[in-house]
């Protein structure tokens, strides 16, 4: 058919001409036009939001690399390769805010608020708008439930701020305290921070120090001025002074070791108190046998020292978690105690274990506080415990009394009486006195109460055979005495001088009621140093041999937890040290 209309005149098409210019972008092929409104504004508006990443400059860049510090960016890069969302953008005139990064990540599969000081920029000093940024960040972490990162480094208040910046750290320090115990906070600690900048990170449920760093009251020169101490910042406040002291709950090399030990931290806490700990699959069966553990107690107990030799507890703890990995808190202070977080078929357990391979594994002040301290927050977070028990008793002594023993103790049976979530106690070997009466008994609130055959439960240890057979003893020791008097006479009567006669006497008499003291001692441990009187009263619930050890408290701790409800602590809230 023809292309012809109606009046079968040709339609002639137009021709088409090639172009690379786009007709919707109005500068084509015109004069530019001059800037809008709009225009100002996107770039005004790109300009603040670059700001932060920015405003340091290379040579404030450079001179934080030259200290072996990395910027607030590359700490965040460290934490997670997904880009953070930065919230309260609120960069000022003067920098107001700018010292001050707080922003959303996304670790694993869970939001994580987040906040750190950029050294960079006025030394990561605080001034009012840095003070409410951080208590809007807290609320917001507090009321969505997710947990909290701090990275600190900062010189403190920004003087130039005046009581601005004063104000800004109390409003921090209010905010963070609202939200403690609602979602758990690790602190890490880079550079050097005074004052307010180490008050406001302790606050947090678990400080993190790298080495090279320092945090505490006052900085070395305040300490010379004031009191003409001369003084290292490393030996005033570093990790090995606050690692020891408990202030810093873990020491690690660098910044990189804290930041990777605080994602670490991280994967065996909750999101908030209102949730269980995350769980986690693994391959490791929970039927598998712990014979490690029978063979370190065949070992320990057969050793010619017998119930009295020192036995590491952080092999059984190894034995028992699965695939052998715990990480421990507070693993510099008070080695005379652990206190660990671990997983026993997927499942996160607090525990909180004796030590004898430390000082006989007994309780002494530093031992009570760690203890109770950690406690309390698996308690908070819904964090099953698992107490294992071999000491002597509490530490006694001048020393200890005059430090506080008593108070220190109280603390840690508070804490445990306290206890809401799933516990179990393991009684491993030696359970003395006062140290069983407070160490999660069922009196005090166990849920089950577990025993290896080792296990030694008395009212005193060996030397309560001088209280049960005191009558006896008395008889034996003056048979002693009248066979050393024997002795000499008829040494005498063998023509001896009266000194040999009377230092053989003595010796043969010693021999002699060593042997006897040694059976009592025997009867003793037959009669009542053992579990049978704790089955018998149902102190004990069972005996548990030492192959079927894990398989045993995963049983426990499965059946426990299935009738648990997580949720906050809603309990009295009673007077605490």
């Amino acid at each position: 058919m023809s292309p012809l209309d109606h009046n079968d005149v040709a339609v002639k098409p137009s021709a088409l001409v090639p172009s690379l210019d786009d007709p919707l972008d109005e500068g084509s092929g015109a004069p530019a036009a001059p800037a809008s409104a709009y225009d100002a504004a996107l770039r005004e508006a790109e300009e603040l939001r670059r700001r932060p990443y920015v405003s340091a400059g290379p040579e404030n860049i450079i001179r934080q690399h030259s200290k072996g510090r990395m910027t607030i960016w590359e700490r965040i890069r460290v934490l997670t390769p997904e880009p953070p969302r930065v919230v309260f953008e609120n960069w000022g005139p003067n920098l107001d805010g700018a010292s001050l990064v707080t922003a959303i990540l996304r670790i694993g599969s869970r939001d994580v608020a987040l906040y750190g000081h950029d050294f960079t920029i006025r030394a990561g000093s605080m001034d009012a708008t840095n003070g409410r940024k951080l208590a809007r960040l807290f609320q917001l972490a507090g009321e969505r439930g997710i947990p909290l990162i701090g990275l600190n480094d900062s010189a403190g208040a920004y003087v130039p701020a005046g009581v601005g910046g004063l104000d800004g750290y109390a409003e921090a320090f209010a905010a963070l305290r609202k939200i403690s115990g609602v979602v758990p906070s690790i602190m890490c600690m880079f550079g050097f921070n005074a004052g307010g900048g180490s008050y406001l990170p302790r606050q947090g449920s678990f400080v993190i120090q790298p080495g090279g760093t320092f945090f505490g009251l006052t900085g070395a020169a305040v300490v010379k001025s004031v009191l003409g101490e001369v003084v290292s910042p490393d030996d005033l406040g570093g990790p090995r002074v606050h690692g020891a002291s408990g202030v810093a709950d873990l020491t690690v090399p660098d910044e990189v070791g804290a930041l990777r030990t605080t994602v670490r931290l991280l994967g065996y806490l909750p999101s908030n108190n209102r949730e269980s700990a995350p769980f986690q699959r693994t391959s490791d069966p929970v039927g598998r046998e712990t014979t490690e553990i029978d063979t370190l107690l065949r070992r320990t107990i057969s050793s010619p020292t017998g119930y009295n030799t020192p036995l590491d507890i952080n092999i059984i703890i190894q034995r028992i978690c699965d695939h052998g990995d715990y990480f421990e808190v507070q693993p510099q202070r008070a080695r005379n105690t652990i206190t660990a977080f671990g997983r026993v078929g997927g499942r996160v357990v607090g525990f909180v274990a004796n030590n004898s391979a430390v000082a006989s594994g007994q309780i002494d002040v530093a031992a009570a506080y760690k203890n109770a301290r950690f406690i309390r927050f698996c308690n908070l977070y819904n964090i099953p415990l698992l107490f294992m028990e071999d000491t002597t008793g509490f530490l006694p002594g001048r020393e200890q009394e005059a430090m506080g023993i008593v108070q220190a103790g109280r603390a840690m049976l508070d804490a445990i009486i306290d206890v809401r979530t799933p516990r179990i106690l393991l009684l491993v070997r030696n359970a003395f006195g006062g140290a069983y009466a407070s160490f999660n008994n069922y009196a005090t609130g166990a849920d089950v109460v577990l025993a290896l055959p080792t296990t030694r439960v008395a009212v005193m240890g060996p030397a309560g055979k001088e209280f049960v057979y005191k009558d006896e003893l008395r008889k034996v020791r003056a048979q002693a005495s009248a066979r050393e008097k024997a002795g000499v006479k008829e040494r005498l009567a063998r023509g001896l001088d009266e000194a040999k006669a009377k230092a053989e006497a003595r010796d043969e008499a010693a021999v002699w009621l060593k042997a006897r003291e040694a059976e009592f001692s025997a009867r003793y441990e037959r009669e009542l140093m053992n579990p049978r009187e704790g089955l018998s009263l149902g102190s004990i619930s069972r005996l548990v041999m030492p192959r079927e050890l894990r398989s045993v408290i995963a049983e426990n701790l499965e059946f426990l937890l299935r009738h648990y409800q997580p949720g906050p602590f809603t309990g009295v809230q009673r007077e605490f040290h």
